[in-house]
């Protein structure tokens, strides 16, 4: 560690749970600043997620129409889902691929994970390619989507901009992909 990282470093003396159940678990943290400063923090951590860019022959994006209650809003994601306790990552993108559209990945492909909001909760999201999945079923659940639609690459930054793509894992996979094409 540098220096300067040293003096901007955050020191956690602590911390006691407030509320948990098997979806979040919210803390308040005793963390002091730099400058001595010494605070409880909230801090809510929440199970992984895995989401995966499902990409056809005609570089396509399967994306599915879903409403979120919390933000009462509809808008375009990519398949995925929590990861199970003892799941691996990669097991729950191969499942939710199935489970929401009936398609089974060939392979996959680890682009990236990230915490979508650092600072006050933590929540690993990983991120997953699959190309030409092979369809093996009706999808499972057909609670989470009103409609699956193939919708061309070139379409998404528009989508983005227009406010119908909207959330973070599927923002950030789609913004992948898109810089490497």
């Amino acid at each position: 560690m540098t220096d300067d990282e040293e003096k901007t470093r955050w020191i956690t003396h602590g911390g006691r749970t407030v509320y948990d159940n098997r979806w979040i678990k919210l803390s308040l943290v005793d963390v002091e600043l730099p400058d001595g400063h010494r605070f409880e923090h909230h801090v809510a951590s929440l199970k992984a997620a895995a989401v995966v860019v499902i990409l056809d022959s005609e570089n396509r994006v399967l994306l599915l129409w879903r409403h979120r209650f919390v933000a009462d809003r509809w808008g375009w994601e990519l398949p995925g889902g929590l990861v199970d306790e003892g799941e691996a990552p990669l097991s729950t993108a191969s499942r939710e691929i199935e489970e929401e559209t009936g398609l089974r990945p060939k392979s996959l492909t680890h682009l990236v994970s990230f915490q979508p909001m650092v600072g006050m909760v933590d929540s690993e999201h990983h991120v997953y390619l699959t190309r030409d999945p092979e369809y093996v079923s009706a999808p499972m659940e057909t609670t989470e989507a009103s409609r699956m639609e193939w919708v061309p690459l070139t379409d998404v930054p528009a989508m983005i901009t227009s406010g119908k793509i909207w959330s973070s894992g599927t923002l950030v996979g789609l913004l992948h992909v898109l810089a490497d094409v």
